[in-house]
């Protein structure tokens, strides 16, 4: 893949600290220690939940790390629930070095457990340097910076087939009734509106929070995500009210509310860029993109496009953001190989291997916006950026496991609920109060 010369000058310092070398992509002396590779003999295990092709893209990054250090790497897969595997594995005496956490939620978790280390001198001045206050607050806790967010996520850009929207006659639309309209007409002419991923919680939470967001407001957002305000107040019920508007119409989603609940999220995505379109829209983060390119061969901002999530009501358009944070297990067996891999991670040149291959957007300022391989990356990755601490992380990732990341519980199972059967936001309100509370302990 071609390199940015940019981009491995630029993080060429910070890695040379981080590793000990005199000199950045071949052929130059290391430390005293001797020889080109600083780690070599070390192997790091770090465990994620990416499978398929994000598990394929990571592991370019893991490549080019054990080219550069001699350290050799093992990926493991652990499905959504991240922090059972992790937990079981610290009990059973084989905890991986590093997991990349994908909700703040866990991240607390694990640092309350008193399962990580605080990330090394190194990695905090590249966050102070290169990333968005926000991200250093949320690997955070107590103070001290524990997680780096080296992928992240935009979460209100909503994809569609520019062929299906130019069928129906309809243009990205601004705001949230403008979108069901334009939904309304595309259906008309022989599509279904929307694919929703009904089978997969988390992206109906990510609805919810686009919604709320936006109609609600920043500071309720962030008092809702801190349960510092219960969620029987009446702005979740307008935003689950304004939400049902879309669930409850049987036209506007792709099979239905029953076809919704048997759609995971790689099908939901399927159903529009697929080979045989059963919708024209389909809403989720960034990480559309890959799905529709890698696995149907679509070109990026020709067979397949965003518009960003529409504005609520009166409020603003929201830009919610998911990522994954890269965090330290005091228990792993290859600690300096481990600090090192996360000094990797926080330059540039890391993000730039997988930003060449698609499906991902870096908040590190600094990686140059030529290292992703299309311009609508381009621009949502500067979207993302541009909106700084403006940003708000996703909520159901900041909530504790129990309650905003486990299958089948909490928040993710109670919006399936919602959408099977939208009629009464005020009982879905209570619902998600009487889960939350237990899993706040409130």
């Amino acid at each position: 893949m071609m390199r940015r010369r940019t981009t491995l000058l630029a993080s060429c310092t910070a890695l040379a600290l981080s590793l000990g070398a005199t000199a950045c992509g071949g052929g130059g002396p290391v430390s005293a220690g001797g020889g080109d590779k600083p780690l070599s003999g070390q192997t790091i295990n770090v465990a994620g939940v990416w499978s398929g092709s994000e598990q394929k893209n990571f592991q370019k990054v893991l490549d080019a790390f054990t080219e550069k250090t001699g350290a050799k790497t093992q990926f493991t897969s652990t499905g959504d629930n991240v922090s059972t595997v992790v937990g079981s594995k610290i009990e059973g005496g084989n905890a991986p070095d590093v997991v990349m956490v994908p909700q703040v939620g866990v991240l607390q978790q694990f640092a309350k457990e008193g399962w990580l280390k605080p990330l090394s001198g190194t990695v905090r001045k590249s966050v102070d340097a290169n990333y968005a206050d926000v991200w250093k607050n949320y690997g955070s806790v107590d103070g001290s910076l524990y997680g780096l967010y080296f992928k992240a996520a935009h979460k209100s850009t909503v994809w569609y087939s520019p062929d299906a929207l130019d069928e129906a006659g309809v243009e990205a639309p601004t705001s949230y009734d403008a979108m069901l309209e334009a939904g309304r007409t595309v259906s008309e002419s022989g599509l279904a509106a929307f694919s929703v991923a009904g089978q997969d919680g988390w992206t109906l939470t990510d609805w919810f929070e686009n919604v709320y967001l936006s109609q609600a407001g920043p500071e309720k957002y962030d008092a809702l995500a801190a349960h510092e305000i219960k969620w029987t107040d009446p702005s979740v019920v307008a935003a689950l009210t304004t939400l049902g508007k879309l669930f409850k119409d049987k036209e506007l989603i792709a099979g239905g509310q029953k076809g919704a609940l048997n759609t995971d999220f790689p099908g939901s995505v399927e159903k529009v860029f697929g080979p045989e379109p059963a919708a024209g829209m389909v809403y989720e983060g960034d990480f559309v993109a890959g799905v529709a390119k890698d696995q149907f061969g679509k070109k990026i901002g020709e067979d397949a496009d965003f518009f960003p999530f529409p504005a609520v009501g009166d409020g603003k358009a929201p830009v919610v953001s998911g990522g994954d944070a890269a965090v330290v297990l005091k228990d792993g067996k290859s600690p300096k190989a481990a600090m090192a891999f996360l000094e990797y991670l926080a330059t540039p040149e890391a993000s730039a291997v997988w930003a060449e291959v698609g499906g991902f957007l870096s908040p590190n300022k600094k990686l140059d916006l030529a290292s992703y391989g299309d311009d609508i990356t381009r621009e949502t990755a500067k979207s993302l950026v541009d909106a700084g601490d403006s940003v708000r992380f996703d909520m159901s990732d900041q909530a504790p496991a129990a309650f905003g990341g486990t299958k089948g519980a909490g928040e993710w199972k109670l919006l399936q609920d919602f959408l099977r059967d939208p009629s009464d936001p005020k009982a879905t309100a209570a619902a998600l109060e009487k889960a939350a509370a237990k899993a706040y302990q409130d």
